[in-house]
């Protein structure tokens, strides 16, 4: 059962998949670079509910941050070269360097900061590979939620109410709860 940041680690390293991923990621030397969001949250709760088989991704979100040069396509060339390294995946290369701006939020001041904003608890997570194949995980809103099969909006929705319609919509399009039938989704 994954009850720990350790058991969160042991199971992204039994799966060659991920590592896999993780490896094609880590070989763009990105600056703080993460594979982030529902590529996490998913083998957590795909692994709490016991499914034997994942649960198709819309995407696999790599996120890094480069103030020094923000213009987006370079995110498409990098997708680009993850397609030749791991084709037919649902790539998808954000710099949060200039995130911010289509989210209408001040400046993030990295990647984890930036997941920090992310809307749900449970998806402000990201993994990530050193030089020695260790896997890191980040998580600014902690654990818990994604242990306990929580959706609940980040501390960052909860102070901006005007945001409350962005977490409803993802409530709706992602229908977690279809997906994963031990999901208590809290409402803002």
């Amino acid at each position: 059962m994954v009850k720990s940041k350790e058991d969160i680690i042991a199971l992204i390293r039994a799966d060659e998949w991920m590592m896999d991923i993780l490896k094609a990621a880590r070989s763009l030397q990105l600056p703080d670079w993460w594979v982030c969001a529902g590529f996490v949250r998913s083998k957590i709760w795909d692994t709490l509910h016991e499914y034997e088989e994942r649960t198709p991704l819309s995407d696999i979100d790599v996120i890094y941050f480069d103030a020094s040069n923000v213009n987006e396509d370079i995110e498409k060339r990098l997708e680009e070269q993850l397609l030749q390294i791991m084709p037919n995946l649902p790539w998808s290369v954000k710099n949060q360097a200039r995130m911010h701006v289509l989210n209408d939020n001040p400046p993030y001041s990295s990647s984890t900061d930036a997941m920090s904003k992310f809307p749900e608890t449970a998806t402000a997570l990201g993994l990530r590979l050193d030089d020695q194949d260790h896997v890191q995980l980040a998580a600014p809103c902690g654990i818990d939620d994604v242990l306990q099969i929580i959706i609940r909006p980040t501390p960052y929705f909860l102070e901006n109410k005007h945001l409350a319609a962005i977490y409803d919509k993802r409530i709706v399009q992602k229908n977690f709860k279809g997906k994963w039938n031990k999901v208590t989704v809290i409402r803002l």
